[in-house]
């Protein structure tokens, strides 16, 4: 079996009973189950939601996105190979403790194998939450050039790159386009301050302006827990993004839960202890992937300008990067992972099939 054999690229045409269209993101892809199916496992598996709940199946794969775009390897390899393994195993360890420390439920009701969750329907907060303890990335540029304002926060003078900031910081951006909020662009992914949040909670999708406060408390909250848990083995949680939504369980009460995925590679920063502490930077993130590509490609400003996005999906289309350099992301992803849930990954040589099969005999989801 070659190496691409044992890479998930594509994740959107199993055959999962579904009656609505495979949506298919970057990395995951969702099949909503019908609603006699959902009713199904529901009863059988004692899952707390109401009875009549949506369920999905959402299916990771092992593509590698950055930069909004795809990115592929020599030799047919079109992902990494243990990355979808790794980022579910990462959230589920981030989920499991969240829930067990008394923080908040996850949209994740039931995890059939390493690549698949069963969750329930949400309904999204409008925000991309991120939380920066250090000043690194698209801030450090911004701050370099002299801004210091972010989301209605001021910065201090005197700032130097990847150092420690004095509290966390929470700069939430908009999740997909939203109309009619003033002072807010309608594009996605802008900055927004607390206070945008506040005079447009209900265009934010909060119930109600008290839960402002919870989400912020969920946001510290989680974020302490995971740089502590990471702490103890000398990793440094930089910064990260948090979703949320809402929904409902069996008693017919509603409630706010994270959901995406958590601390991972994909949507956080995570530096080696000992490498900071001696002066260097050691990304165990796609951070590092994304610098690679920077230093790869003779242009950046196609990378980093959105103006240019055509060329830069074109860059993605008709690039096959060394596949030394897809697996230098595998063992990044696979070793932080492993050293994140405290043992070995379970790397499978036919994720597909062993996806049919368990879908098929223990929850009757493949005809």
């Amino acid at each position: 079996m070659s190496l691409a054999d044992k890479v998930l690229a594509v994740n959107n045409d199993l055959p999962i009973r579904t009656n609505q269209p495979v949506h298919s993101g970057k990395v995951r892809s969702v099949y909503w189950l019908t609603p006699e199916d959902s009713a199904r496992l529901i009863q059988e598996k004692g899952y707390d939601v109401a009875a009549d709940a949506p369920l999905a199946i959402m299916v990771i794969s092992d593509r590698i996105s950055a930069f909004d775009c795809i990115w592929h390897g020599e030799g047919g390899l079109k992902g990494v190979p243990g990355k979808g393994a790794a980022l579910n195993a990462i959230s589920n360890h981030w989920f499991a403790l969240f829930k067990e420390q008394g923080l908040a439920d996850s949209h994740i009701l039931d995890i059939p194998h390493p690549f698949v969750w069963i969750v329930q329907k949400a309904k999204p907060v409008m925000i991309e939450a991120i939380c920066r303890q250090y000043i690194t990335g698209s801030m450090w540029r911004a701050y370099a050039n002299g801004e210091r304002h972010f989301c209605g926060i001021t910065l201090p003078e005197g700032l130097t790159k990847d150092s420690k900031l004095k509290q966390l910081l929470m700069t939430p951006s908009t999740k997909g386009i939203l109309t009619g909020i003033e002072g807010v662009p309608e594009v996605d992914d802008v900055n927004i301050s607390r206070q945008d949040i506040v005079n447009n909670y209900q265009a934010f999708n909060f119930q109600s302006s008290q839960d402002i406060e919870i989400y912020e408390r969920l946001l510290q909250q989680g974020f302490d827990l995971i740089s502590e848990q990471l702490q103890s083995i000398d990793q440094i949680f930089v910064d990260t993004k948090f979703e949320f939504g809402y929904v409902t369980n069996a008693a017919g009460e509603d409630k706010l839960i994270y959901m995406d995925e958590v601390g991972t590679p994909d949507s956080s920063r995570i530096w080696d202890g000992e490498s900071y502490r001696d002066g260097k930077v050691v990304e165990n993130s796609k951070e590092d992937f994304r610098q690679l590509l920077l230093n790869h490609f003779p242009d950046p400003d196609i990378l980093l300008n959105k103006d240019r996005m055509q060329e830069r999906s074109a860059l993605a289309r008709d690039n096959e990067l060394p596949q030394s350099v897809l697996m230098q992301v595998s063992k990044t992803y696979v070793e932080i992972a492993e050293k994140i849930i405290g043992r070995p990954l379970h790397l499978s040589d036919n994720p597909r099939q062993e996806i049919i099969e368990v879908l098929r005999s223990q929850y009757q989801l493949v005809d």
